[in-house]
């Protein structure tokens, strides 16, 4: 895939956010399947743990030291103590699309220098910071289907 086409299918993943979710029924958002997995709704927050986190790293990656250490952070822990099951799913969704527009924004930004920025994943994996964007976009399109179905 090319970064002009990640960029589109990020655009549009944002605006089915967006346009989508608030149309969703309430029911269906809230249910849990079990105790210990996540509703509709806390996937939802679970994507604006994950955008804090990315604009973040895509954001430091640019003046830290190379490679960038990636940062892993406690997505159960963070979906539990981030209370979204009883949030306001219109606040959630502003907050959401609002961030993925700003991660948009720095990418596009650095579109040309993604690939020389290096990332450290773990002790013997180093990636690029365009494979972060990748896998992120696949994150977030992952999650989105998992709330539209």
């Amino acid at each position: 895939m090319t970064m002009k086409s990640a960029f589109v299918k990020f655009e549009s993943l944002i605006k089915e956010i967006e346009q989508t979710i608030p149309k969703m029924d309430v029911y269906d958002l809230d249910h849990k399947p079990l105790e210990e997995k996540w509703s509709k709704k806390e996937i939802l927050g679970h994507l604006i743990d994950s955008a804090i986190h990315n604009l973040q790293r895509f954001t430091e990656a640019q003046f830290k030291p190379q490679p960038y250490i990636i940062k892993q952070y406690d997505q159960d822990e963070l979906v539990k103590v981030n209370g979204y099951q009883k949030k306001d799913l219109n606040d959630m969704v502003d907050l959401c699309v609002s961030l993925n527009k700003q991660v948009l924004h720095v990418i596009i930004k650095l579109q040309f220098s993604l690939s020389n920025h290096s990332v450290l994943l773990d002790q013997d994996r180093t990636e690029t910071l365009e494979w972060l964007f990748m896998d992120y976009l696949e994150h977030l399109e992952h999650h989105m289907k998992q709330i539209r179905d």
